[in-house]
């Protein structure tokens, strides 16, 4: 009898052969993934032991605390300014790079040609070559903290070179920055006064008004009648829609909230500033913070990345902040082209000939674009970056950041300033943009000035272009620096300023069109009234407060004038609603419901009959749409309104359009509605809307978040409910111990995706979660930089 001789069975080997594959795969894998951190780590910067960097006179001893805020402390400047320049490109070189590219319109070398028309537009612009101009404007002094800067960035940059451990976005783009320059600090300067200082824009939209509606419907969107009737060209020699179609608009009131306490109504008998500016938000932060310490200054707060100094915060002996003023430094002048030569323009009864700026535009992957810019005496022509626009007619800006200014000097005067008559003194330099500073010192004194260069018309109000082919509308100076709006040591015992008219119509010049909505002033000043002994604790909480007062003025009144309405999701709604206690918190569905509807209300007004690109460059849209139903509530509807249907009509479909858009990601139930499932915050990175790079440089997912653009603890928001703008940097200061601040830099200091910096203040900054950063022996890493 023969022996059976058992068989394997042929599953086992495909088990064995399963599990040998997922073994290699998982290792590939794992091997990958190690392999990447390593090549994403490699970048990191060295924060301790000992480096050494030519060109320093002394050691410099730099630390970085547990939030990763480096605290440079020098012999001497020469040496502070080269390790500042060399610090700040450790933790932000792309940031940097990237900041110069945009505001000097060279996006495009490394970018390729989808930013040719931004490139367009800032060659148009010419901010870069406002820098250039400005160099000369610097003194020594000023020259050398510039220079020494650059030496330190370049010193960062040629190790990067030698080594190769480039952060990973050069890698990604294939380039390499080029060496750092002094204008490039500049450039960066004045594109924060393109940020922070624009009103050509509803100019421009004004203009279409006139141009395409009757006066009255036109007027009905204007912030006020004009006292006297506007010059009108007729409606074929320009196109508006054509003219800025891609221009880059910054976003609508880039403001933010400052005040100052004084120690009559603190805790402590000192005072107590507190200071949060609203810009846009992403990685890495557009602030940077820093301390700086040298024989001659000490000075502890946030710069831009790519700027000597410290721009706001406090040093020993005062504290500062900033808003932006918004005043009207800029006007879009109508020139006539000489049909017979394209580059002369009519001006009192002769044709003058225009600069001509040669902007070649190279393009990665692509050819070099021949670009030119025209440059009348009034400034750019701005209306034909996007192509050829009108018959013979274009726009020039004049702006005052365009002009030669020293802005940067007067920061690092204002980093020394001991009391209100040296920070006032430094503020003679900061021409642009014009802030509404507040201002603390030991001695008790708090003090505000809308600082700033501010143009004093012959004719006019900035509310339309004005003809360029005459002298009646020309500047004919500024508001003299020692009238400009300030006070000090007010009887109230406190100033605050959100971007609010800054003072009454009594005053003899012209300061702007157009402010920001009230609610965040009032609400600020309702409190600050209110209380007394008032603590840090108390500012911090304020900053983050979510009492929305546009819904407290709107909502009852809309929901009497919705009274007969009909529909079982607006009857809901309205339920809600009543209920609400008008604080915009994640957890309630009423937020979701008001925010959201305000911005249907204006869609339904305005979207069916002005182009969204032309509607964009509508500033004052949110004021504008506040006037109109304020008008309408008490029972004077304006044509806009009444061509709509009439209030009722107005809120009823904006109403219905909110709910059923809301409907389709947040579900049937109204009742089930969170405001912080909608309402998130996610500081992208710019090069994450690659995908799969947004999951390797954004956090996972949103992160909910109250507050309303309305709010103090402001937190705009887009379409899709992101919220992409709000208080960039948070920072309070009781004066009784000026050896520390609080502070909130979201959503970190570093700009490398693998620091424990990177993202570590994300929570916080929803939380409203400060950290405490000292002057007097500070502790962390210590890295020791020598000659």
């Amino acid at each position: 009898m023969e022996a059976v001789v058992p068989q394997q069975k042929p599953k086992r080997k495909w088990r064995k052969r399963v599990l040998w594959s997922l073994g290699i795969l998982i290792f590939l894998l794992l091997s990958i993934l190690i392999v990447a951190n390593v090549f994403l780590s490699r970048s990191l910067p060295e924060t301790k032991g000992e480096i050494w960097l030519s060109g320093l006179l002394q050691p410099v001893t730099v630390v970085r605390d547990s939030s990763g805020v480096p605290h440079i402390k020098a012999e001497n400047n020469h040496d502070l300014y080269l390790a500042q320049g060399y610090i700040q490109a450790q933790d932000r070189l792309f940031q940097m790079d990237l900041s110069r590219r945009q505001a000097s319109g060279r996006l495009s070398e490394v970018i390729g040609e989808k930013t040719v028309k931004n490139d367009k537009y800032f060659r148009t612009l010419g901010l870069r070559r406002a820098a250039e101009s400005s160099y000369a404007e610097y003194t020594s002094e000023g020259k050398e903290a510039l220079d020494v800067f650059a030496k330190g960035v370049n010193l960062y940059i040629d190790e990067l070179k030698e080594n190769g451990k480039w952060p990973v976005e050069f890698t990604l783009l294939g380039y390499e920055p080029e060496p750092w320059t002094p204008v490039d600090s500049l450039t960066i300067g004045k594109y924060m006064a393109y940020d922070l200082g624009g009103n050509w824009e509803d100019q421009a939209f004004r203009q279409y008004l006139l141009q395409t509606f009757s006066k009255e419907k036109a007027y009905d969107l204007f912030p006020n009648y004009p006292e006297d009737a506007p010059y009108i060209i007729s409606k074929d020699e320009l196109d508006i829609e054509k003219s800025f179609a891609g221009a880059v608009i910054p976003y609508e009131f880039n403001g933010s909230n400052n005040w100052v306490v004084s120690g009559k109504k603190t805790d402590s008998g000192q005072p107590i500033l507190a200071d949060d500016p609203h810009l846009g938000l992403a990685t890495p932060s557009v602030w940077y913070q820093m301390h700086l310490e040298a024989p001659t200054v000490n000075v502890s707060g946030v710069i831009f990345a790519g700027i000597p100094g410290i721009i706001l915060g406090h040093n020993e002996k005062a504290a500062w902040g900033v808003t932006n003023t918004g005043p009207d430094v800029q006007d879009l002048y109508i020139e006539k082209r000489n049909p017979a030569n394209e580059n002369e323009f009519a001006y009192k009864d002769d044709w003058e000939k225009a600069d001509i700026m040669n902007e070649p535009i190279k393009v990665k992957d692509g050819k070099t674009l021949d670009y030119k810019v025209t440059v009348t005496r009034h400034g750019p022509v701005v209306s034909e970056f996007a192509g050829k626009s009108g018959k013979d007619t274009v726009l020039a800006l004049r702006w005052t950041a365009l002009d030669p200014s020293a802005e940067l000097e007067a920061v690092l005067n204002m980093n020394k300033a001991k009391d209100w008559k040296e920070f006032e003194k430094a503020l003679l330099k900061f021409e642009t943009p014009a802030q509404n500073f507040v201002f603390a010192s030991v001695d008790g004194t708090i003090a505000y000035k809308a600082n700033g260069k501010i143009p004093i018309r012959k004719k006019g109000d900035s509310m339309l272009p004005v003809p360029g082919w005459t002298d009646e509308y020309e500047w004919i100076g500024y508001i003299p620096f020692d009238e400009l709006p300030k006070t000090i040591n007010p009887e109230s015992g406190f100033i605050s300023t959100a971007n609010n008219k800054v003072i009454s119509d009594d005053y003899p010049y012209h300061i702007s069109n157009n402010w920001a909505q009230p609610y965040r002033q009032m609400r600020i000043q309702e409190f600050l009234h209110a209380n007394k002994k008032l603590t840090t604790e108390d500012m911090q909480s304020l900053q983050m407060d979510q009492l929305n007062l546009q819904a407290k003025e709107f909502v009852p009144q809309f929901l009497e004038v919705l009274k007969g309405s009909s529909g079982k999701q607006e009857d809901q709604a309205i339920r809600i609603l009543k209920k609400w206690n008008n604080i915009d918190s994640i957890d309630a569905a009423a937020p979701m419901i008001f925010n959201v509807w305000m911005k249907k209300i204006g869609e339904v007004l305005l979207m069916d009959e002005i182009p969204e690109e032309t509607l964009n460059l509508f500033n004052g849209r949110r004021s504008a749409i506040d006037e109109l139903l304020r008008r309408a509530l008490d029972g004077k509807p304006g044509p806009w309104i009444e061509e709509a249907g009439g209030l009722e009509q107005v809120l009823a479909k904006s109403l219905q359009q909110t709910l059923k858009d809301l409907e389709k990601s947040q579900g049937n139930d109204i009742a089930d509605w969170e405001w912080g499932d909608y309402h998130q915050v996610r500081f992208n990175h710019p090069l994450s809307s690659v995908v799969p790079l947004n999951h390797l440089f954004n956090s996972d997912g949103g992160i909910p978040v109250g507050g309303s653009s309305v709010t103090v603890q402001a937190a705009a928001f887009l379409d899709d409910g992101t919220v992409n703008h709000g208080g960039s940097w948070r920072f309070v200061i009781d004066l009784s111990d000026m050896n520390q601040g609080y502070h909130l830099v979201g959503p970190g200091q570093s700009g490398n995706v693998k620091s424990k910096w990177y993202h570590d203040q994300l929570d916080d900054w929803t939380d409203g979660t400060y950290h405490k950063t000292v002057l007097d022996h500070p502790k962390g890493d210590k890295l020791i930089i020598n000659p």
